[in-house]
């Protein structure tokens, strides 16, 4: 081969080569583009730009009294553009960044004129576009940062970019706010807040973010590209006033007591929407806060309240009356001698034993009439639902546990007697006054409730009406006895002296509780439960209410650890209330004067008497008149108004009076208050246009 033919060869192979590595890399191209086009453009999108949430602004939650309970304030972030359309010039940035340090500095106190300077020209030559300046930065603070030197340049020249955030305030703090509670979504959702989340929260919108360099995502619009819808607003059935009033109260009895803990519930007694709620758990000495909601998620041995049930069951089935008599004391059971802790009365009536809480009197009655039958008596506790949990609105209600001869931990011969004072049984102190308040509301169990409606942009999205468990718990025969043998406890029981208050009427019952130290039973370590369930005014109940103290260390007995805090709220409540007070009977007495009116504009005279229910027939044809006699009926003259001449405002108030004066020309000079009694000019004289004229009013 000559050396020509082989040079074409390599020059041949070569082309061929180049040739081919072209086709290679345009297959690869087309291959990229085309075929896996979608899937590299999608992986390029989320690594430089995506959309990105933007949280709706949270619904508030309101009292029944129209209080903010909970609210959401705008907080921002604000970072600057320091290449923004405004100051893209060197001169005009440089010529003005001092002055916008030392604002900054002056502003936020947190670095000197000289840092703010330096880290702003830093950044210019970094060419950052998204600096962060300040964080947590309230609407208020924002509007005077936007008159600061380059960001009172305007929205897109300044540079000045406000991310904003909300932030969740409760304006009265502690006031109820465990009810208010929280949404969370790594823990159980608690209160208002946890349970209506999906109304509050709103929708959120969307916006899209762009990556910057330093791993950094910034807006790639100034406006968000789907804006949030804000969430709806809650009105509770909570009473700002009297949650008040129920947390001081618990909290100066649970610091005097010493106790453990302790919660509050004051309930409407009609409507069962809950008023005031409260718990508080010991944290230090003294120191109480809310950590856990007792209330509705505290499953205890209710004690004495419990013999409420006992006795209507007794009571129901016709096996006692009030005046049957029964023995105090001990009564001995196989295993155990059940005691009163106050000792024995004798032999006394079922009502007196009632009011002196006797637990051996009511485990007697209850073991003798039901030891046949011991299903009996749990029956009338499932048909009054209180194994049964109440649906609250709120998330955590516990189950209640109310045994039954089926159940393995019954015990044929101790079980029974037991629970007729209020052990062996598991009730949230929610659950035993929801029973007491079907007593107060003429035997129709309701349901407690917390939020009365939702509402969006003012208008009501969803309403909550009273909900009945059992339209009538019992006989009223049986509730008569009950509520009479309630109110002698306060009158004359374990509440006399410390509840009772002469003013008005109340009805409870004390409930003295020994507490299981968990697994080591009740001898471990000797704790109590003191608490006084009950309502008010007892003759026309419009209030139930239960305090319960958990763990007192000064003192146990109920009637001295929760009766106070009790007799207080309820005090308070009355006071404020002029709807509980006794109705003062209405006296007509013959020939009665009618209220006399000033002279005035004759419709706003007839709709001032309509308003007080008086029928005022004001026979007049002119626009005014003056009221001359109200002995019998209301009888008015006509005030003629006559052109050119001086009218007459004797007996008008100074509104009419000047309003008449000044539209006849004169100019009125006043003198003392109330109703005019002299004018000079006198009346019916030449009228002088712009000439003063003196009324003197009494």
């Amino acid at each position: 081969m000559n050396i020509r033919t082989d040079i074409l060869l390599r020059v041949y192979i070569a082309f061929g080569v180049i040739v081919l590595f072209a086709f290679a890399v345009l297959f690869k191209l087309f291959h990229v583009q085309i075929v896996e086009g979608k899937k590299w453009r999608a992986m390029a999108d989320s690594l430089s730009t995506r959309y990105v949430n933007v949280e709706a602004v949270r619904g508030n939650i309101y009292s029944v009294d129209g209080s903010l309970l909970a609210t959401s304030v705008p907080e921002y972030e604000l970072r600057m553009d320091l290449l923004a359309g405004g100051i893209e010039k060197n001169e005009i940035f440089y010529e003005k960044v001092d002055s916008l340090a030392e604002k900054m500095s002056r502003f936020f106190g947190d670095k000197s004129e000289r840092e703010y300077a330096g880290m702003l020209r830093q950044a210019r030559k970094e060419r950052s576009r998204y600096l962060l300046i300040k964080r947590n930065v309230t609407h208020q603070e924002l509007s005077v940062i936007k008159k600061f030197p380059i960001f009172n340049m305007g929205r897109y020249k300044g540079g000045l970019i406000a991310v904003q955030k909300n932030k969740r305030i409760l304006p009265f703090r502690s006031l109820a706010a465990r009810t208010i509670g929280y949404r969370n979504e790594h823990v159980q959702p608690v209160g208002l807040e946890g349970a209506y989340g999906g109304f509050i929260s709103g929708e959120s919108g969307r916006r899209l973010m762009q990556r910057i360099a330093g791993g950094i995502w910034m807006p790639v619009n100034k406006d968000i590209e789907i804006a949030p819808k804000d969430g709806a607003d809650i009105i509770s059935t909570i009473d700002i006033n009297m949650q008040d009033v129920a947390q001081n109260a618990l909290l100066k009895q649970l610091i005097k007591s010493n106790a453990d803990h302790g919660s509050v519930i004051l309930m409407e007694v009609a409507t069962g929407e809950v008023r005031a709620i409260a718990n508080y758990t010991r944290t230090s000495e003294g120191i109480y806060k809310e950590k856990f909601n007792y209330a509705i998620a505290g499953n205890q041995d209710p004690g004495s309240t419990f013999k409420v049930a006992s006795y209507m069951a007794l009571l129901e089935d016709r096996a006692v009356d009030t005046s049957t008599l029964v023995e105090t004391g001990n009564y001995k059971i196989p295993g155990h001698m059940i005691k009163d802790s106050h000792g024995s009365i004798g032999t006394v009536s079922v009502k007196r034993a009632f009011e002196e809480s006797s637990n051996a009197a009511v485990a007697k009655l209850v073991n003798t009439v039901y030891r046949e039958d011991q299903a009996k008596f749990t029956d009338h506790l499932y048909r009054w639902h209180l194994n049964e949990k109440l649906g609250l609105q709120i998330p955590g209600e516990a189950s209640p546990v109310i045994k039954n001869p089926s159940n393995r931990s019954w015990n044929k011969n101790m079980t029974l007697p037991q629970m007729a004072y209020g052990y062996e049984m598991q009730l949230t102190p929610l659950k035993m006054l929801t029973f007491y308040n079907a007593i107060a509301n003429n035997g129709k169990y309701v349901s407690p409730i917390f939020v009365r409606e939702i509402r969006r942009l003012g208008s009501t999205i969803e309403r909550f009406e009273t909900r009945v468990i059992n339209e009538k718990i019992c006989s009223d025969e049986t509730l008569k006895k009950m509520r009479e043998m309630l109110e002698g406890v306060v009158n004359e029981g374990t509440g006399k002296g410390i509840i009772y208050n002469p003013l008005y009427k109340v009805a409870g019952k004390t409930g003295t509780a020994q507490v299981a130290d968990g697994n080591k039973g009740y001898r471990a370590k000797r704790q109590y439960q003191a608490s006084f369930c009950g309502y008010f005014p007892a003759d026309m109940p419009k209030y139930s209410l239960i305090v319960v103290i958990n763990g007192p260390k000064n003192g146990y007995y109920a009637a001295q650890v929760a009766g106070p805090p009790f007799r207080e709220i309820a005090d308070k409540i009355y006071a404020s209330d002029v709807e509980m007070y006794t109705p003062v009977r209405e006296r007509y007495v013959g020939n009665t004067k009618m209220p006399a009116s000033k002279a005035g504009y004759k419709r706003s005279t007839q709709k001032v008497y309509k308003a007080l229910g008086i029928k005022a027939f004001l026979a007049s044809n002119s626009e005014f008149v003056n009221t001359v006699d109200t002995n019998n009926g209301v009888a008015v003259r006509d005030v003629k108004i006559v052109p050119g001449t001086v009218p007459d405002v004797t007996g008008m108030g100074l509104k009419d009076a000047v309003f008449l004066l000044s539209n006849a020309g004169l100019k009125p000079v006043v003198k003392g208050s109330g109703k005019v009694v002299k004018q000079l000019p006198e009346p019916g004289g030449k009228l002088i246009k712009g000439h003063p004229i003196s009324i003197e009013l009494k």
